[in-house]
């Protein structure tokens, strides 16, 4: 077969391009390997610096009036009028009910009568007493007569005073006869109607008095909580926090404003366990009515000590316990077990296994292992490493670079 000097030219040319492909090719896969291999692995970390951390607590609790009256008749009698009217807002010294008044203002004239005929009594006896002084001096009168005559005197004085004190307790009773209001506050239904009997002595009210502005809150909390707080307190592991309270309403809304502690009983229920926290709440809207069942939510102590770990850099193992990887000396990983009892937003509170300055591994967390060589950066500087290509992208790309 005779080859042509064009022909020969043109295979020769393949040949050369077909080397150096291949030649590429090859370089391409060393260096992949060597690039992908053999280098430690870059992590991102944050230095753990302590915090002061408030400890959160919810609790269930119920609204009660901040004020509470009872109305009840001071006498007996017919009720006569209802002067207010049922759901209103009244305040102290309003006249709610009036009691048929005309038996008391009777004894009211029969006690002021009797005063003054005590007092017509005394001023003959004080007359008397005064003539019988100088006659007794001069001995025209016995001295037991005028003995006898000054203590007539003192006894009609005490006549007097006894008719006064009756006048007084008749002008109360009188008084009482117009039932006023004890308190300012939200009156409910009138529970005695207009004719109806009422007594001094009745167990029933006539009606009931709140005061709803501003509002108490009793909150419920376990005795051994309230135990293990004090004891944390006593220790020194926290410390006392403001006692500022939310709310969270019943449909699951937040009540607007916030509320303070004010006591704490000294008592335990015995059928339930629990010590009473009473916060008082500004409720100058009536959205808060007594009887209401709430949820508390408020900071009941500070951890002055702890530290917040993003949640991404804390595991679990098998057994619950939480786990985090730090930067051990010579760059390598080192894996700790930490207590990290809740978490705080997009962090875990840690309060033991980590110390001030320990550098916490938080990217770059997927395959490493205890003792890795690691190569630790800030977190957020850690370099973003491209998927690996396919064989066939690789091949395209040496074509292009041959």
């Amino acid at each position: 077969m005779h080859i042509t000097p064009s022909r020969a030219v043109a295979a020769a040319l393949a040949l050369t391009l077909s080397a150096c492909g291949s030649g590429d090719k090859d370089a391409s896969k060393t260096g992949a390997t060597k690039g992908g291999r053999g280098g430690p692995s870059q992590v991102g970390y944050v230095v753990a610096r302590p915090t002061a951390v408030p400890l959160p607590t919810e609790l269930a609790a119920r609204t009660a009036a901040f004020e509470t009256s009872e109305v009840r008749p001071q006498v007996t009698g017919l009720v006569r009028r209802r002067l207010f009217t049922e759901g209103a807002l009244v305040r102290a010294g309003q006249t709610l009910y009036q009691i048929d008044p005309r038996l008391y203002q009777a004894s009211a004239n029969q006690a002021r009568a009797n005063v003054a005929a005590a007092a017509a009594t005394e001023e003959a006896a004080r007359v008397r007493a005064e003539r019988y002084r100088p006659l007794a001096q001069m001995e025209a009168v016995s001295k037991q007569d005028y003995t006898d005559a000054i203590a007539t005197q003192r006894q009609a004085a005490a006549q007097v005073a006894q008719n006064r004190a009756a006048l007084d307790t008749a002008r109360v009773n009188l008084a009482f006869t117009q039932v006023p209001a004890p308190i300012t506050g939200r009156i409910g239904r009138s529970l005695a109607t207009v004719g109806a009997l009422v007594t001094s002595s009745q167990t029933d009210p006539m009606a009931i008095i709140q005061r709803l502005d501003p509002m108490f809150v009793d909150i419920q909390q376990s005795a051994a909580e309230m135990l293990s707080l004090r004891r944390s307190l006593a220790r020194g592991d926290v410390m006392p926090a403001s006692a500022q309270v939310r709310l969270k309403l019943e449909d699951g809304s937040d009540y607007g404003y916030a509320g303070t502690v004010q006591f704490t009983e000294v008592t335990v229920d015995q059928t339930t366990g629990t010590v009473t926290l009473r916060a008082r709440f500004p409720n100058p809207n009536g959205l808060l009515l007594p009887g209401m069942f709430v949820r508390a939510q408020f900071n009941q102590a500070i951890e002055p000590n702890a530290f917040l770990i993003p949640q991404q850099a804390v595991s679990r193992d098998a057994k619950g316990a939480a786990t985090i990887y730090v930067v051990g000396e010579n760059n390598k990983a080192v894996q700790r077990q930490v207590t990290a009892p809740r978490t705080q937003g997009a962090y875990w509170v840690v309060t033991r296994g980590v110390n001030a300055g320990d550098k916490i591994i938080t990217q770059g967390l997927g395959k490493l292992k205890p003792g890795a060589d690691i190569r630790p950066v800030p977190a957020g500087a850690v370099q973003r490493v491209a998927p690996p290509r396919s064989d066939a992208q690789q091949s395209d790309s040496a074509k292009k670079t041959s």
